[in-house]
Parts: structure tokens; sequence; C-alpha cells
């Protein structure tokens, strides 16, 4: 897909994770070659105690496994994976979430192991020059061609989570099925002009677009900034960068009187995206 878009992604810490001094629980990865774009953001689950860790693996495990079994996609098809393919790419995430679940501690210590570290959210796209694809397992942000798509919500913050299928648990209020792949949309490649996959901290970071820049006299700005601006993809690390400026802390003293004016960072949650636009000469 190089030469038909170009990609940008970066992840800031949550105020509230700043507070408690934890760790940033989103994790983002995305690769772009000629034949296959993939972009995923992974969220982990605020309880768990290491959850980071289950975020940072799950992104590196779907884009491995999706790049491992595209090949058996119809390659001339726009219609895109099917069912069938979601379940084996569930299958084998479960397998391996499982594998390294078992080689920290027996299986009686399964679903303590699966809680601290393993419980994420996934939210992606894939491309290639047919259909691209748009997914998730749990909640998130999906914007194509500057339109939200409609994805669910979940009462409590409590959005089901792939490692779910490894322990089936009972104290949620979730089928079997709220854990599964879900696809939302699949469209010719060729009608795509601008994508964000996010977590779900993009809401805050879409609610303070009208608020200015803690302690300058600049509005945030709206969402599409980040794919209509060019800076986020000539910086490989603009993304990250505006980010870390709309939630940082600014403290100063406008007086004589040393009185302390602190203005405080404008995102709640962690905030992960990732977005791709077509290039000009696409």
């Amino acid at each position: 897909m190089q030469g038909i878009f170009e990609a940008a992604g970066g992840s800031v810490m949550g105020r509230y994770h700043q507070r408690n001094s934890t760790n940033n629980q989103d994790a983002w990865q995305l690769t772009l070659d000629a034949n296959t774009a993939i972009a995923i953001v992974c969220d982990g689950c605020g309880s768990g105690i290491h959850s980071e860790v289950g975020a940072q693996l799950g992104a590196r495990l779907m884009v491995q496994i999706l790049r491992q079994q595209l090949p058996t996609v119809d390659g001339n098809a726009e219609s895109g994976p099917d069912l069938a393919f979601w379940h084996y790419v569930q299958t084998e995430l479960l397998t391996q979430l499982r594998s390294i679940a078992l080689s920290c501690g027996d299986r009686a210590q399964l679903v303590r192991t699966v809680h601290d570290y393993l419980l994420f959210t996934i939210v992606g796209a894939i491309a290639t020059p047919q259909w691209t694809q748009l997914f998730t397992l749990g909640d998130g942000v999906l914007i194509l061609n500057g339109e939200f798509l409609s994805l669910p919500t979940y009462a409590h913050n409590a959005p089901p989570y792939a490692a779910y299928g490894l322990i089936a648990p009972r104290h949620v209020d979730l089928k079997p099925t709220d854990w599964q792949f879900k696809v939302h949309q699949t469209v010719p490649t060729s009608t795509v002009e601008s994508l964000l996959v996010g977590t779900d901290g993009v809401h805050d970071l879409i609610a303070v677009a009208d608020q200015y820049l803690p302690g300058q006299q600049e509005f945030v700005g709206a969402i599409d900034q980040f794919w209509s601006d060019d800076r986020y993809f000539n910086n490989p690390d603009g993304v990250r960068r505006r980010l870390a400026q709309i939630n940082r802390t600014v403290t100063h003293y406008p007086d004589s009187a040393q009185r302390r004016v602190v203005h405080p960072g404008l995102l709640g949650d962690d905030t992960t995206l990732i977005v791709w636009r077509k290039l000009p000469c696409a």
C-alpha cells in the first residue's frame, strides 16, 4: 500500500494515569508495505495491574497473525475477509495468549495472570489494493472519510476483552459472542480518502477541540487535523508530540504576588490513534 497511503500514529498517557503514577495502558502497531496496510490499537483494562503488557503483546500479535493469514483471502475480491478468517485470527490469538499465560505460571494461576496482564481491547483496519476492512473487539473509535462509524458502547466502562475467551468469566454481564471480532465496514480501497483508528481516549480528544492548549492561546482543534495536516505525516513523532502538548500540565505565576496558576492536561484517559490518508498522486 506504499504509494497509495501515508500513515502516522502516536499515543500519550492520560491524566488519570499520570496522577496515579501508572503506565500508559494503550499500545499501537502500524505496518505499511507494497500490498498491505494494517493499523492496530489496543487499550488495556484499567483494573489490570499490568494490562499495558497485554496491550503491547496484543498489538504485535495481531499484526503478525493478520500478515500470516491475509494471503488466504481472495486477492481479487472486494468483500474482504469472511467470518472464517476472523474465527481463525481469534483462535490463533487466544492460542498464543494462552501459551504466554501458562509460561508465567501453572493452570491454577491462569485466571489471575489473564486478569493482571492480558485484558485489552482491539480496534483495527486492514487494507489491500482491492478492499479495506474495519473491525473491533471491544470499544474505541473508527472514522472513515471523516464519518464516525457507530461502535458499541459498554456500561461502567467495561468492554469485552479478547482474553475472556481463555477464562469465560462469570462475573461480567456479557455473552461469549461479545468477545469475538466484529467487522463494521468493508469498502473498496479506491474510495478511502482518510481513516482514523483510535482507542476510546480519542473521545476525550474530540471533546476538547474548542478548548485552549494548556497555558496557550491556541485551540486544540478538530479531530480532522490528524489526517488533514501535513505535519503529522512529515514528522514521525508528530502525532505523539501533539497529544503530549494537549495533555501537558503548565504552571505559571502571572503576578508579582507569586500566585500560582495550573493548567492541567486535557486528556483524562490514555489516548492513542493511527491515521492514514490517500497520497495526492494515488
